[in-house]
């Protein structure tokens, strides 16, 4: 269920800066859990938001952490994209959804806007 209410909080920051994006939420061992792409969002973006909240679950951290890792390591990034049958997505626009003890406990990821923009909107969905 809060899954469901995250994304709802998602695609209503996303209205709001009139962007079209996708949200997902997975759990903590990065499966998914909710899913929803907005009217006019572009068609990779449910896919795009998937691998973001899944590489955030993964490393329980946001994802933009993986990508400013893999700045210069870009065969060993494209390897683990493999090895992870492309789930691994070291982008901007996905972030760990922790508990009330700070467990991390799923993550969400967004894509449509601009990466920051992805952020931003997930960010405001958990309530930071």
């Amino acid at each position: 269920m809060r899954a469901l209410e995250l994304i709802a909080a998602g695609c209503e920051e996303a209205a709001r800066q009139d962007l079209a994006m996708a949200f997902a939420v997975v759990d903590d061992g990065g499966h998914l859990v909710a899913l929803q792409r907005m009217d006019g969002a572009p068609w990779i973006a449910p896919e795009v938001a998937l691998g973001k909240a899944w590489t955030a679950a993964a490393y329980r951290a946001p994802s933009a952490a993986q990508g400013e890792k893999m700045q210069s390591l870009h065969a060993f990034s494209a390897a683990i994209s493999a090895a992870t049958n492309g789930r691994y997505t070291p982008q901007i626009g996905g972030l760990p959804v922790v508990d009330e003890s700070g467990a991390v406990i799923g993550a969400m990821g967004a894509s449509g806007g601009t990466g920051q923009q992805d952020e931003d909107a997930v960010r405001v969905a958990l309530g930071g």
